[in-house]
């Protein structure tokens, strides 16, 4: 690898697979290698490189799927910028809509940069996020259907679940986006090839604590209340809820709320608007909002408005765009919308946005991601902004 322009190797065995990379100063790939058997180092200092400073990263991995030529080979990247948040007037109006299209669209060609390999454990999610902001912004068109259904099958694991790529374990976080994805392009009777709804189901369900009625992550056993909203929200889509003890996991849900009428992440945890949304959200599944104090909920929730129109997810912390979405799909789950000022929280997620290059950061002056991008667009189909596709806010 040593050359006029990259500084010499030096080489120590190692006997698991490692993907190593040199970057250069703007976090782009000069040269990578996948090897089972060497990791490099730099032997002499970034000051040989010739213009920007540079560095190499070695780190373990199994071989990523995207360097193997088989397979589907459109996949989405979760790398962030290049542009920023905040690039127009600070009055800002108007949705770029196309750019924001662009910019979605443009996220499989960047695998040259480090934020591509080291995001691979993501890669499904990033898929959900992409195709949802497209749903809304009214350009489905815009990802290629086939090539979408085969990454995603791609990634379904022996046991039935999903992993965030082909070849990473199954947990219940990516087995949730991928049917979420199938049900957004009609194309759920896809999973017959692999055997059917019934085998993710029976995965998602192996999943519950039967003592007290959570769920965990995978086999490993972490728990947390997204886990278990997940899993009523993936059963659901699939039409069968009745494969869970869906009241014991409503009386899980009852005992993660605070007196402050939040949720966490499990009983006594701090209340979070993350949390919150996934806790009011799979009591609507569950059909029993009834059991939310409301008001108490809607003034937390409301007192998570900054003066600048933000939201956060507690109390002390910055505005930051994707609670846009987990706070005011809860106040829209318990009918508290109106709690809010919603021009305000227009005006501040808009403010967000590229104009020129597209996508959403989460707040002015930062780099933009899919991430954000999806969730300022479902914040602002959540305030009914014209020309977007409604979204469900459970």
């Amino acid at each position: 690898m040593a050359s006029k322009t990259r500084p010499p190797i030096s080489r120590l065995t190692d006997r698991t697979w490692l993907v190593c990379s040199v970057i250069d100063g703007s976090n782009r790939l000069v040269a990578t290698e996948a090897s089972s058997l060497t990791i490099f180092f730099p032997s002499s200092t970034r000051t040989q490189w010739p213009s920007r400073p540079a560095y190499l990263c070695a780190f373990r991995t199994p071989l990523p799927s995207s360097l193997d030529s088989s397979g589907p080979s459109w996949k989405m990247s979760l790398v962030s910028g290049p542009g920023r948040g905040g690039g127009g007037s600070p009055d800002q109006q108007e949705l770029f809509v196309q750019k924001h299209v662009d910019y979605i669209r443009s996220l499989d060609t960047r695998r040259d940069e480090l934020e591509y390999w080291l995001t691979e454990h993501l890669r499904l999610n990033g898929v959900y996020w992409g195709l949802t902001a497209l749903h809304l912004l009214n350009h489905p068109e815009a990802l290629p259907r086939d090539e979408t259904i085969a990454f995603v099958l791609s990634c379904q694991c022996e046991n039935g679940g999903f992993g965030a790529a082909p070849g990473h374990d199954a947990h219940m976080l990516y087995t949730v986006s991928a049917v979420q994805i199938l049900v957004t392009i009609d194309a759920l009777d896809e999973l017959d090839r692999q055997g059917g709804k019934e085998k993710v189901g029976a995965f998602i369900a192996s999943l519950q604590d039967p003592e007290t009625g959570t769920f965990k992550g995978d086999q490993w056993g972490e728990t947390d209340t997204r886990f278990l909203y997940g899993a009523l929200l993936a059963l659901s889509l699939l039409g069968l809820l009745d494969r869970i003890d869906l009241e014991k996991a409503v009386s899980y849900v009852q005992q993660c709320e605070n007196l402050d009428g939040g949720y966490g992440v499990r009983p006594g945890a701090e209340s979070h608007s993350g949390q919150v949304l996934t806790c009011v959200g799979a009591l609507a599944i569950a059909g029993r909002l009834d059991l939310i104090d409301k008001d108490r909920l809607g003034a937390w929730l409301s007192e998570r408005q900054l003066e600048n129109g933000g939201l956060n997810g507690r109390p002390e912390k910055l505005e930051d765009v994707c609670y846009s979405w987990w706070v005011a799909a809860s106040l829209a789950m318990i009918g508290r919308l109106h709690w809010i000022d919603r021009d305000k929280l227009a005006a501040f997620i808009l403010r967000c946005q590229d104009p020129e290059g597209g996508g959403f950061a989460d707040r002015p002056g930062d780099m933009v991601d899919v991430f954000h991008t999806v969730f300022g667009i479902a914040g602002l189909s959540l305030l009914g902004y014209p020309g977007l596709n409604e979204v469900d806010p459970v």
